[in-house]
């Protein structure tokens, strides 16, 4: 058997997000001076090396094939070593996982209140995204692997699933938090709960769906981009209205407003001011649009000036 049953804390992988260390396996924090961060590099290269070994082996001799002795033996390291960076083969698959987990929670828990939460949730699956992107090579290689190994696949999912317990416990508690909430971020009863789990799946799936795209197409192509074009999708679908001046990052999103600028402009128009009057204007339809502009501008000035 290549797994081990139980590790001793100086044999245990790097820390999961649900424990929330103070810093990555990788990383570096405040507190860490330079021979920390020299610590955390080396373990960051012995991670990285070991899972180069693991791929090359499982591409040349098979992943069944291939032992945890033969892993080792590649990276020039003992089978303790091994187990003291990761519990069995194919957690070797997956050495970024960890580390991109604990920035993703740092990045949930630092976000300010005033932004949307589901903006929040895209900002943080970005950063998985950007671990993949960042080595188009290795991924492509990984994603095909992952293909043909039923046992990788399986540890795949189960690295998908933390990811989305992360966001849905980050969702959650905006709407169990004792602060004020505007109520443009809640549906109220038993819904809240519902459309936290629903966005928070929603957001990971739509990475999963433009991931694997791009690992289709090779590697190639403006990964992030497509990202964010299924972000807009998600939020028309599951949040038609942000609240009374959330804030999107960098600008303040008015009430009911999300999409194109076409769509934040007519959907503001409407619900801007609750007891504001309604303003109705009469236009051909062949008048240029620029002139309607003009007659509706100057309604709202003699409006305001009444």
């Amino acid at each position: 058997m290549d797994r081990v049953q139980s590790a001793t804390p100086q044999q245990s992988a790097a820390p999961r997000a649900a424990d929330r260390p103070a810093t990555s396996a990788g990383g570096t924090g405040p507190d860490v001076g330079p021979g920390g961060r020299r610590a955390a590099a080396q373990r960051l290269q012995m991670r990285q090396d070991l899972a180069t070994a693991a791929m090359d082996l499982f591409a040349s001799q098979g992943y069944e094939e291939t032992t945890v002795d033969q892993i080792a033996a590649a990276a020039g390291v003992a089978r303790r070593t091994f187990f003291r960076y990761f519990r069995s083969k194919e957690e070797a698959i997956f050495p970024d996982h960890d580390d991109t987990l604990v920035r993703v929670a740092d990045l949930l828990a630092s976000a300010e209140p005033e932004e949307h939460p589901l903006d929040v949730v895209c900002r943080g699956i970005k950063e998985v995204l950007r671990m993949y992107a960042s080595t188009p090579g290795v991924s492509v290689a990984r994603y095909q692997l992952i293909r043909q190994v039923p046992a990788l696949r399986e540890r795949e999912i189960a690295v998908v699933a933390r990811y989305e317990r992360l966001f849905t416990r980050y969702l959650l508690g905006r709407f169990d938090t004792g602060e004020d909430i505007p109520s443009g971020w809640q549906r109220g009863g038993e819904d809240d709960s519902m459309l936290a789990e629903v966005s928070a799946a929603a957001v990971v799936a739509a990475h999963n769906h433009v991931l694997r795209r791009w690992l289709r197409a090779g590697g190639r192509g403006d990964v992030e981009a497509q990202l964010d074009h299924s972000f807009e999708v998600i939020r028309r679908t599951f949040w038609a209205s942000s609240a009374p001046g959330a804030r999107r990052r960098g600008s303040l999103v008015a009430p009911g407003a999300s999409g194109t600028p076409g769509e934040v402009l007519a959907e503001s128009a409407l619900s801007a001011s609750p007891g504001g009057e309604v303003l109705i204007t009469v236009a051909r339809t062949d008048a240029p649009l620029d002139v309607v502009v003009d007659s509706i501008r100057a309604a709202l000035s003699g409006s305001e000036r009444a």
